[in-house]
């Protein structure tokens, strides 16, 4: 009864009963006077053919003026001269408004999108150059690639970018390689073989060649990869470029080997750690050639500046717990003269690393301008080379780094007329 009674509601079908059928209340059926929604209905004589017409229908009435009619206990505006039937689709909602609404969000994320797709394809961004900042591997596998920004607190007084920074985005791209081939293991760059047996990577030698430094907002692009160096070391070469253009702005090379991290001890390559390092290997010269130079020993007594009570903060050791190699060259330009880093730039370095520097140390650097009289440009190139020394500052003073550097006048109309130094200590 409560089935019928609903599809009646939903779907309102008028049925005639033929003359004469008669429904009995006794078995129970619907009075005749009484329609399937329960209202009272009498019988009404309409024409011959007898048909039953509802008390509801009543004759339309007038409102403010306009003819309405009750229809089913509904209003309607009996100006109206056509109602669609009341059914269950037309219950449903209005899906234009849907469609609209729809259509609008769509076209609102389409926008949005459009201009996030444009924004990641100008140059000055890094998301078109490296969406996650770590770099990738190119060129067969061989070669890792990375982009970095130049920000406003690597740059210098000359508005150009450090050797420091230069030197660490260098590292950054040495240890994202490691990590990218799956190589890196629990140390600071060691492979899963060298965290096994102790070992962790130590550079030796470090040899740079700067063409033109980088300045504030440059996309600088570094290319780096691994070569065999000797029987028990490695090499590693670095390539910066401007990332517009192309050009080559910096070269470096190094070669490293390895330490144990409880002896302080150097070590061969164990067979299992060579196994997983030789297939990066690039059969390729480097790219800064080796001078094979020897650097003269320089003592305190013979040096034109030195710099004293130089000691490491907690902040300038890596996770083996030694001083970063990057930190080494500063405290060696600690010891340049004024003149030579205010009025140059520098454009060359060979460092040699003898010494692991730690906590605790207190260091000293020796710097010494090299030429006649310790002048200035006195080959006519207008150019500077200096000596230096970082040693350990009493029991001995041994040497923990000792290398060359190569300077050019920082301004192209500032080659002559330079002053001469005089020789000072610190």
């Amino acid at each position: 009864m409560v089935a019928t009674a609903a599809t009646a509601s939903l779907f309102p079908v008028s049925s005639p009963q033929p003359n004469g059928a008669k429904t009995s209340g006794k078995h129970g059926g619907v009075p005749d006077n009484l329609d399937v929604r329960g209202i009272k209905t009498k019988s009404v004589n309409s024409g011959s053919n007898g048909m039953q017409v509802k008390a509801n229908a009543q004759a339309p009435t007038e409102v403010n003026g306009s003819r309405v009619r009750l229809m089913n206990g509904i209003k309607t505006d009996d100006n109206l001269t056509s109602h669609a039937p009341r059914t269950f689709i037309n219950q449903l909602p209005d899906w234009s408004m849907l469609l609209a609404a729809i259509t609008t969000i769509f076209l609102a994320a389409e926008k949005q999108w459009m201009m996030l797709e444009w924004k990641t394809k100008r140059p000055d961004m890094l998301a078109d150059l490296d969406p996650f900042g770590l770099g990738r591997i190119v060129q067969d596998g061989l070669v890792f690639r990375q982009n970095f920004s130049i920000r406003s607190y690597e740059i210098g007084a000359d508005r150009t970018a450090s050797i420091e920074t230069l030197m660490n985005h260098f590292q950054e791209t040495a240890l994202n390689h490691v990590k990218t081939a799956g190589l890196l293991g629990d140390g600071f760059g060691s492979t899963p073989e060298m965290c096994k047996k102790n070992l962790f990577w130590v550079v030796t030698k470090m040899q740079v060649m700067v063409d033109r430094y980088p300045t504030w907002g440059d996309v600088v692009q570094v290319d780096t990869w691994v070569a065999p160096s000797g029987k028990n070391g490695m090499r590693r070469d670095w390539l910066l470029r401007d990332w517009k253009t192309g050009e080559i702005l910096t070269r470096a090379s190094s070669n490293w080997v390895m330490m144990n991290k409880e002896t302080r001890k150097l070590s061969k390559i164990p067979d299992e750690v060579r196994g997983e390092i030789e297939h990066y290997f690039v059969d390729a010269p480097p790219v800064v050639e080796d001078d094979n130079v020897k650097l003269p020993k320089l003592e305190e007594a013979k040096a034109d500046y030195v710099r004293t009570g130089l000691t490491p903060r907690w902040s300038d050791l890596d996770v083996n717990q030694h001083v970063n190699n990057v930190k080494y060259i500063g405290w060696i330009l600690e010891s340049a003269p004024k003149e030579v880093v205010e009025k140059y730039e520098l454009a060359s370095m060979t460092l040699e690393y003898r010494r692991e520097c730690r906590k605790d140390s207190e260091l000293k650097s020796l710097t010494s301008v090299l030429g006649n009289g310790n002048g200035i440009g006195d080959s006519g190139s207008g150019h500077v080379d200096c000596q230096h020394v970082l040693q350990f500052q009493g029991g001995g003073g041994g040497e923990i780094v000792k290398g060359r550097t190569g300077w050019r006048p920082r301004y192209e109309n500032q080659i002559k007329g330079i002053d001469v130094f005089s020789g000072g200590k610190a």
